[in-house]
């Protein structure tokens, strides 16, 4: 389970950065506001899956071993 916890920190870490990036261009360049605003919850949508897949994949390995 200790595995399972640096995969969720590190999906956090990546949302951290999405959401970062965000605040950054979007200080850079207010007129682009609407769609970096698309492309940051395009990339927390795939980040938040592919920890979910982790964790889909952990629990099939747990339970089917």
């Amino acid at each position: 389970m200790l595995l399972h916890a640096a995969k969720c920190i590190g999906a956090g870490i990546d949302i951290g950065t999405v959401f970062g990036a965000l605040v950054l261009g979007t200080s850079r360049n207010l007129s682009l506001k609407d769609e970096l605003f698309k492309m940051a919850v395009l990339g927390f949508a795939l980040t938040e899956a592919i920890a979910l897949f982790a964790l889909m994949i952990e629990f099939l390995i747990l339970f089917a071993l």
